[in-house]
């Protein structure tokens, strides 16, 4: 996503000297109609995120200049296309954008995807940066060398680094799916996904209608799915990371009571649990045939 972002004349909110502040997407450029040059008044959303509240009128400059959605990237120079049912524009570059390789590779490592232990932000801008990491395969041939002839990084670091992927190597499908930054498939799409398919090759055939018949798959959600693996490029990239050693074992079709109480319900999990930490109890609560939310709507029937 291309996201617009203010530049300050750095001013203190709450204690801290704010410089940037998120203006979320262009609809609310043009609802809040903020301009180049305006005087605006701004807060910290949840006391964390400096955000836009308002634009101080009288205070504009004479002639200030609309906010317009850029043609091009100001990353890759690719163009910036925004679909009429969306707020959101993107560039299309996909992972030839320096800036969405970046947030994919984050994604990536994060824990609830491959976990890569030591592979944070400041890494992956200087692997990008420097050129060394061009896809996420490449991150699976880093060497000890290169690794640790990068700015603070050190043999030690570097070590580390190269055991937490080979450790990571060690997965499960519906995790490496997830890893895969499919839009709109998340950890429970990913694991319905992986349920009905169990493996890549017959992921890649699925229709969009046949899709839409699993639960929690949608008519966006599906396109999404078949038109990430009819791109080569997302194809190439993962036969490569297969060629490299991630695996996972190959699922087992467990029966489940039906006529337990949590079977097909929708179960939310709030607080803190005393008996078990929460992924834990997510575990058993899927093993039941329950849903898992991150928050409570009207489809959620226990809290």
């Amino acid at each position: 996503a291309v996201t617009p972002v203010a530049r300050l004349e750095p001013v203190s909110v709450g204690g801290v000297t704010v410089s940037n502040a998120t203006l979320h997407n262009f609809d609310e450029i043009t609802r809040k109609d903020i301009r180049i040059g305006d005087t605006v008044i701004i807060r910290r959303a949840g006391d964390v995120i400096p955000e836009v509240v308002s634009v101080i009128l009288e205070k504009r400059p004479i002639n200030a200049r609309k906010i317009e959605l850029p043609k091009n990237c100001p990353v890759c120079g690719s163009e910036v296309v925004r679909e009429a049912d969306e707020a959101i524009a993107r560039c299309i570059g996909g992972l030839y954008c320096k800036a969405q390789l970046k947030r994919m590779m984050w994604h990536f490592a994060s824990r609830k995807a491959m976990y890569i232990e030591g592979l944070g932000s400041v890494l992956i801008d200087q692997l990008v940066d420097e050129g060394i990491v061009h896809h996420l395969a490449d991150l699976y041939e880093l060497d000890l060398q290169t690794l640790a002839n990068l700015p603070r990084m050190g043999e030690k670091s570097a070590k580390n680094l190269l055991s937490a992927l080979e450790k990571s190597k060690k997965t499960t499908f519906n995790r490496f799916l997830y890893a895969l930054g499919i839009r709109e498939i998340g950890e429970a799409g990913a694991r319905v996904l992986a349920e009905h398919y169990c493996d890549v090759e017959s992921l890649k055939s699925a229709t969009i209608e046949e899709l839409m018949t699993l639960n929690d798959i949608g008519p966006v959600a599906a396109s999404h799915v078949v038109h990430f693996f009819a791109q080569a490029h997302n194809l190439e990239v993962i036969d490569r990371l297969l060629e490299l050693g991630i695996h996972w074992p190959k699922p087992e079709k467990i029966q489940v009571n039906q006529q337990n109480p949590f079977f097909g319900k929708t179960v939310v999990l709030t607080g803190t649990l005393s008996a078990m930490g929460r992924e834990e109890a997510k575990a058993k609560l899927l093993a039941l045939g329950a849903k898992v939310s991150g928050s409570v709507s009207s489809k959620t029937d226990y809290v």
